[in-house]
């Protein structure tokens, strides 16, 4: 998709083969790989498209099949999706949470991983059971977050891990 085309994305646009409709554009293109035809899903704003997939011939087995209300509804349905498991995904690899018994009290220890392109570093945090924030240390990246782990460093007064 050219900078011409996200310049215009809050235009509606129902063209055969370019479909503009909220927030949303599809767009059939030739497929690289063979004679068919492929279908792009971009997202406002996003210069990568959040879904590309096969399409359908026409009848005269040569130009891709026109885009349409209900096929433009579907691929939005399917690259929202898309985008929801990726979403998903990244959170459970950025974020560990882990609940262990202290002293008595019932602690959830959380581990949030910041993705810094130069410098990558993770948050260990300890919270009681009403939600009030008992400690917090700085550690590294590739921190291992399990209750052995937060247990100990409970247990040894919150103090950053090494």
């Amino acid at each position: 998709m050219d900078s011409d085309e996200r310049d215009d994305a809050s235009e509606r646009v129902q063209e055969p083969r370019l479909w503009r409709d909220d927030g949303w554009t599809a767009k059939v293109i030739k497929n690289e790989d063979d004679d068919g035809w492929a279908v792009q899903m971009f997202k406002d704003g996003q210069a990568e498209p959040a879904l590309v997939g096969p399409w359908t011939m026409g009848r005269d087995k040569k130009n891709p099949k026109p885009l349409d209300t209900s096929a433009f509804n579907t691929l939005v349905k399917t690259a929202s999706e898309v985008i929801r498991r990726h979403e998903q995904q990244l959170h459970a690899r950025l974020h560990k949470q882990v609940d262990i018994e202290h002293e008595g009290e019932r602690l959830t220890v959380t581990l949030d991983i910041v993705p810094d392109e130069y410098e990558p570093y993770a948050v260990l945090a300890a919270v009681d059971a009403f939600g009030e924030k008992r400690a917090e240390a700085r550690v590294r990246p590739d921190f291992r977050l399990g209750a052995a782990q937060a247990l100990a460093w409970a247990e040894g007064g919150f103090r950053r891990p090494g």
